[in-house]
């Protein structure tokens, strides 16, 4: 056990994980060492991030703090500490079932672990400690959500959205790139709400426009828009800089009109398919990525066909799904029955997926032949592990390299594409060249 080491597991989105950087930075500027997610405890403090969004995570998060409680009885650790969203909604709860945590902290109040450990918060740039290939990083823009959708708990859990100032965004970037950071996945809960509350519109276009124009990015990509109001100046932004990403990660959840009213998407199956053909003839070569739900009250077998249906139709170059899970205070668990067994749930989700892997395996298929631009990611094995501008990280397909020749690690090549599978392709260097 190493005194003054901290072990940090990040439970959850990408959002966590900049929470966990911020504090890590802190906590190493004032002495300590930081690990996170090691594959062994190493240190005498353990801090877990948790995630509260649905059941799945939150049990999740609840075994990972068991586990550490564990070790902290075996005397593998002395101190742990729990953040985040579970405990951020649930903070009373888990103090009375596992009393063992030496203290809860929130999604908003975690810097304060630094205080309680004998320290002052200091103002460091950069601010964070970056955790992901020093090549990439996460920029969270905004907490909070104003949507109300009836499923979904993270408007209980954050609250109402509160943009960032755009002054700070941007000096944060600025720092990054000064670090080495090149590619940058702009990130929040509703993305193109961003500036509402600040500024008193829609300032997402604005803001992507001026990081853009920051000497050193070379990708922007952006996740978690919504349909429903969306500033369609941000594809202008698109169009106009080439190192703005033609991706978009777009939740659409659902298709059929008495499902999208239940939900309270705000948005009619007209107006989303019209969305999508904007989008695509504004951009032609532009990759949607969406996540879709099976399984909400009220979905009928005709309101999953349509479902189906519509996935067969649009063909989404990324698509992501999972199973309606009951969320306490939500609208839909005040109001609705979840009559729906999951048993069939989990049917509906299998049949969705699997109709997506057929879709994803032609497309894949027919990039055989084409060549790329990648970013190399890491070494693992044989192979050199890489992206190109239409994957992000961890969640998207990624390309294969056989480790022939010397690659390095965060820098771009043209590759060619001689063979694919449902989620992955295949590469050979076009050049070894690369682009500094």
């Amino acid at each position: 056990m190493k005194h003054n080491h901290i072990d940090f597991i990040t439970l959850g989105c990408s959002k966590n994980l900049v929470d966990s950087e911020v504090l890590m930075r802190q906590l190493e500027a004032n002495g300590y060492t930081c690990s996170h997610d090691a594959d062994q405890l190493t240190g005498d403090i353990a801090v877990v991030n948790t995630c509260g969004f649905i059941g799945d995570a939150k049990q999740e998060s609840i075994n990972t703090i068991l586990e550490l409680v564990q070790a902290k009885e075996e005397g593998r650790i002395s101190k742990l500490y729990v953040m985040g969203c579970l405990s951020q909604r649930y903070q009373q709860e888990l103090k009375q079932e596992i009393p063992q945590v030496d203290k809860y902290y929130g999604k908003f109040d975690f810097q304060h672990l630094i205080t309680d450990l004998g320290h002052s918060p200091k103002q460091l740039t950069p601010n964070r400690k970056i955790t992901t290939p020093r090549h990439y990083a996460y920029v969270k823009i905004a907490e909070g959500c104003d949507r109300r959708c009836a499923y979904c708990a993270i408007p209980l859990i954050t609250g109402h959205h509160v943009s960032r100032p755009m002054d700070d965004i941007l000096d944060e970037v600025k720092s990054l790139v000064d670090m080495g950071v090149k590619e940058f996945q702009v990130i929040e809960q509703e993305l193109t709400y961003y500036g509402v509350d600040l500024y008193g519109k829609r300032c997402i276009a604005e803001l992507v426009d001026k990081m853009a124009q920051i000497e050193g990015i070379r990708w922007i990509r952006l996740h978690y828009a919504y349909p429903n109001g969306f500033p369609y100046e941000l594809l202008d932004v698109m169009k106009r800089h080439k190192n703005v990403c033609n991706y978009l990660d777009i939740a659409l959840q659902h298709i059929a009109d008495p499902v999208l009213t239940r939900m309270h998407r705000n948005i009619t199956k007209h107006e989303t398919l019209e969305f999508i053909q904007r989008i695509r003839q504004e951009i032609p070569d532009i990759c949607l990525r969406t996540t879709l739900m099976v399984g909400f009250p009220g979905e009928t077998e005709a309101d999953f066909d349509e479902l189906l249906q519509f996935v067969r139709e649009v063909r989404f170059e990324r698509m992501g799904a999972f199973a309606y899970s009951e969320e306490e205070g939500t609208y839909s668990q005040l109001h609705y029955k979840d009559d729906i067994p999951e048993a069939e749930k989990q049917r509906r989700l299998d049949l969705l997926m699997a109709t997506q892997q057929r879709i994803s395996a032609e497309m894949m298929e027919k990039k055989i032949g084409s060549t790329m631009k990648v970013i190399i990611d890491r070494l693992e094995g044989d192979y050199y592990i890489a992206r190109g501008e239409d994957s992000s990280p961890e969640v998207d397909p990624e390309v294969l390299i056989k480790a022939d020749n010397h690659l390095d690690i965060g820098e771009f090549y043209d590759v060619t594409i001689f063979d694919a599978t449902e989620f992955d392709l295949y590469a050979h260097l076009s050049s070894l060249d690369y682009e500094q």
